[in-house]
C-alpha cells in the first residue's frame, strides 16, 4: 500500500461524484465504474487514516464480494469473526453467526479501519476509479441536467464540478445534509463514546478472539463497552453511555474516563487486567442523527451520511454497503432512461432494515433485549432469527423479527424478563 496519494486533477465534469472514499464510497465507486458509468470520488482526507466501526458483519461480505474486493480482503490478514459474545456480571452468552435463520455468509473480519478503507479505497483504484484526496465539497447547486458542487483542496486551491448525480458517502461528514439542511433531531438520547486501540495482552485460551464482545455494566445497564480483537495483539475498546452519566465521573480525559470505566467492571477488568494503554484516546457526543429525506434524482445519501442509530450492533458499515449497492441499481436504471421512484425503490426498502436494527438498540437500551440474550435455555429457532440480525441480515422478511420487529420484539421480553 502507498502512504502518499498522487496528486490527482480534477476534471471538470463526470457523470458521478462521490462524497467520500470511505467502504460506502468505494463500493459505490466500484460498482459503477464496472458498470462503465465515468465516477469520480472526493475524499476530504488522506488516507490511512483512524476511524471506528470495526467490526464488520457477515453480510458486508455479500456487497465486497460484489464489488470485487473479496480475494483482497480475504489475503489481508485481517481477524476472522464468526459471531458476537455478550457479558453481564457472571451471565455470558454468545451467537455463532453460522448458527442463523437466513441465508448468505456467516463469518467476515474485524478489522482496523485505517487499513481497511485504505485497501479497499486502493481496490477501487485498481478498477479504473479516480480518487482525489484531501479534496473537500464545499456547495451544492441544481443545474438543469444534474449538478454543480464547488470543492477546494488542502493548499486551498478551488474549482466547480459538473455531474449528473452525487452519491453523498461522507459518513459524519454529512456533507450534503449540512450543505443542503436536510438533518432533523435523532430521537434517540444524546450519549457518548469514549475509545481507544490498546494492546490488550489477553492471554486466557478460553477468550474466542473471533468474536466481538460486548459488555454490560455491571450496575447500569444502559452502559455498555466493545473490545474488538484484532489479529496483532491490540482491540478496540470503548464504552457508551449517556452524556449525562459519563460526566459525573472525574476522569480529566478520554482515556482515564475509559479506564475508569472498564475498572467499575469487574469482568472486562479481569479480562484486560495485563493491557497496555499505549495509543490515544478519543470520544464523540451525541452521533444518532436523522434526515429529511435520503435521495431525490440528483443525489443520495449513503449509510452514515444519511442516518445513524448507535454503535451497539455493529451495524453501520452494513446499512452503508447496502446503501452503496443499492443506490448503484436504481441510479443505473435512472441513467438507463427508466422512470425510477427514489421513495419507493431506495429509500423505503433501505430504512426498513434501519427500522429493524432501531427497535433493536431501542430494546438494548431498555434492557428488554439483555434480558431475552441472557434467558437461559432459549428456543432454537429464536436464537437463530436473532442472530440472522445481529449478523446484520435485517433485510430477510421471511424472519419474523424483520417482518414484525417490534411486535416479536416486545412478545418475547414479555416471556424473558424476570419477575419483580
Amino acid at each position: 500500500m502507498t502512504d502518499k496519494p498522487q496528486k490527482r486533477i480534477v476534471p471538470a465534469k463526470v457523470d458521478v461524484v462521490v462524497i467520500g472514499a470511505g467502504p460506502s464510497g468505494a463500493i459505490a465507486s466500484a460498482l459503477l465504474r464496472r458498470a462503465g458509468v465515468d465516477v469520480l470520488v472526493l475524499e476530504r482526507d488522506s488516507f490511512p487514516r483512524f476511524s471506528i466501526g470495526e467490526s464488520l458483519l457477515p453480510q458486508c461480505m455479500e456487497y465486497i464480494e460484489e464489488a470485487g474486493f473479496l480475494p483482497a480482503l480475504r489475503a489481508a490478514g485481517f481477524q476472522y469473526k464468526n459471531g458476537a459474545a455478550f457479558a453481564w456480571g457472571e451471565r455470558t452468552t454468545y451467537f455463532n453467526f453460522e448458527e442463523k435463520f437466513s441465508p448468505g455468509p456467516g463469518t467476515t473480519f474485524q478489522v482496523e479501519r485505517a487499513r481497511f478503507d485504505q485497501l479497499l479505497a486502493e481496490q477501487a483504484e485498481a478498477q479504473g476509479v479516480p480518487i482525489a484526496y484531501q479534496h473537500s465539497v464545499t456547495s451544492y447547486a441544481p443545474t438543469a441536467d444534474g449538478v454543480c458542487l464547488g470543492y477546494c483542496d488542502n493548499e486551498g486551491n478551488s474549482g466547480q464540478l459538473d455531474c449528473r448525480f452525487v452519491l453523498d458517502a461522507s459518513g459524519f461528514g454529512r456533507v450534503l445534509p449540512r450543505l443542503l439542511e436536510l438533518q432533523t433531531p435523532s430521537n434517540f438520547p444524546v450519549r457518548q463514546a469514549a475509545f481507544a486501540h490498546i494492546d490488550d495482552g489477553i492471554r486466557d485460551v478460553n477468550f474466542d478472539r473471533n468474536k466481538i464482545l460486548i459488555t454490560v455494566h455491571p450496575e447500569e445497564r444502559d452502559i455498555w463497552f466493545w473490545l474488538i480483537p484484532f489479529a496483532n495483539g491490540k482491540s478496540s475498546l470503548g464504552v457508551v453511555a449517556s452524556e449525562e452519566k459519563l460526566a459525573r465521573r472525574a476522569a480529566q480525559s478520554p482515556l482515564q474516563l475509559l479506564q475508569q470505566m472498564v475498572a467499575e467492571t469487574p469482568s472486562l477488568a479481569n479480562v484486560l487486567h495485563r493491557a497496555q494503554w499505549n495509543y490515544p484516546a478519543n470520544q464523540i457526543t451525541g452521533y444518532s442523527c436523522n434526515v429529511k429525506h435520503l435521495a431525490t434524482d440528483r443525489y443520495a445519501l449513503l449509510g452514515n451520511a444519511g442516518e445513524f442509530l448507535d454503535p451497539v450492533f455493529s451495524s453501520g458499515v452494513t446499512i452503508a454497503m447496502r446503501s452503496a449497492s443499492k443506490a448503484v441499481k436504481v441510479l443505473l436504471r435512472q441513467f438507463n432512461g427508466e422512470r425510477v421512484d427514489w421513495q419507493k425503490e431506495y429509500e423505503q426498502p433501505l430504512r426498513q432494515g434501519v427500522e429493524t436494527f432501531r427497535v433493536f438498540v431501542d430494546a438494548w437500551y431498555e434492557g428488554l433485549f439483555q434480558d431475552i440474550i441472557f434467558y437461559p435455555d432459549p428456543a432454537a429457532n429464536l436464537r437463530e432469527m436473532i442472530s440472522s440480525i445481529l449478523a446484520g441480515y435485517a433485510w430477510d422478511t421471511e424472519n419474523p423479527f424483520v417482518a414484525q420487529p417490534r411486535r416479536r420484539m416486545k412478545t418475547l421480553a414479555q416471556y424473558c424478563t424476570p419477575a419483580a
